[in-house]
């Protein structure tokens, strides 16, 4: 890759971890309603796999939306009234964080049932499918969906179709608060996944360069309609289950040094050995701050959606649900 696509992951990666963090504060302040789980940490994963997307193509994701909806070119300013539950959200303040979407720019939403993002994304593929479309689906996972039936499901369904769906395991070693080796038999995902007949790689989730150049070589792959695959990206959550999880369940020594493998500083480090200067990755990271304090801002600002779109986007048929 060049030091400018790098930046460009880079700069992205920024946005990600300056949204999440001011979300987190905002939730932890009781600025934000329901439920909010950051992607602090796992940046690397969604920006790397993203920037091998086209605007066409579509994702789906998991209670951990906000990083793939940003990755995938979703407006921070729509993403922030929505998790605010504001008009102008990216679903009209009537989604939250936990069904974050966005289909301009084809993601297909978050969603609070673990592995049920990924049947959404089957549905999806197989649509595409059968209109025989150009694009591809990418259905993002967490470590926590391994053992549930409905991933397994969907990883034979895909197979069985040859349906055009990169799968993305962002294996943090955490399900809630237990560690997910704890109650995984076997190999885990991979061995899972070519139990099915994928094509299943692991990749360094914390080296943004490393999942780039593995989704790129995937992505290619299903483009040629050689089937689906399977990525294992290996990372580590920055903060607990959710924004009010101090994860004290973890051991102090193993997270220190999983935290030293920052995706943000590695990239930040291979851009400067590239001769990147410091001031302006430290003006990236400026920039990405302020316009994550505007969409904020902006955010708190907006007026709540009228209570007659509690009414809309539901159905279609039948008498109206609110008398005009």
């Amino acid at each position: 890759m060049s030091p400018q696509q790098v930046l460009s992951m880079y700069r992205a990666m920024h946005l990600i971890r300056a949204f999440e963090e001011a979300v987190g504060r905002a939730f932890q302040e009781g600025r934000i309603r329901g439920r909010v789980h950051t992607y602090v940490g796992q940046e690397a994963i969604a920006v790397g796999v993203c920037a091998n997307l086209r605007a066409t193509d579509y994702i789906a994701s998991h209670h951990r939306g906000h990083g793939h909806a940003i990755a995938k070119g979703a407006d921070i300013g729509r993403v922030m009234k929505e998790l605010f539950g504001r008009e102008g959200g990216s679903c009209g303040g009537k989604g939250g964080s936990m069904h974050i979407a966005d289909f301009s720019v084809g993601m297909l939403g978050a969603n609070g049932m673990v592995a049920d993002g990924v049947t959404i994304a089957m549905g999806a593929a197989h649509a595409v499918k059968l209109l025989r479309q150009d694009r591809i689906v990418v259905a993002f996972f967490g470590d926590g969906a391994v053992n549930r039936g409905p991933l397994l499901e969907a990883l034979n369904w895909a197979v069985v179709y040859k349906l055009p769906v990169l799968f993305v395991c962002e294996d943090n070693q955490y399900t809630a608060a237990a560690r997910t080796a704890e109650f995984t038999g076997g190999e885990g995902i991979v061995a899972r996944g070519r139990s099915f007949g994928l094509a299943c790689e692991p990749v360094d989730g914390n080296d943004a360069i490393a999942v780039h150049d593995l989704a790129e070589k995937l992505v290619s792959r299903i483009r040629r309609s050689e089937g689906p695959a399977l990525i294992h990206a290996l990372a580590y959550r920055g903060y607990g289950h959710f924004a009010n999880d101090n994860g004290v369940y973890r051991d102090e020594e193993a997270q220190k040094k999983a935290l030293a493998g920052d995706p943000i500083e590695r990239c930040r480090t291979w851009l400067a050995m590239q001769g990147s200067s410091r001031p302006e990755l430290e003006r990236i990271r400026a920039e990405a701050v302020l316009q994550v304090d505007k969409a904020l801002k902006d955010a708190e600002a907006a007026p709540p959606p009228w209570p007659q779109e509690a009414f809309t986007q539901v159905q279609d048929l039948g008498a109206e649900l609110w008398p005009r």
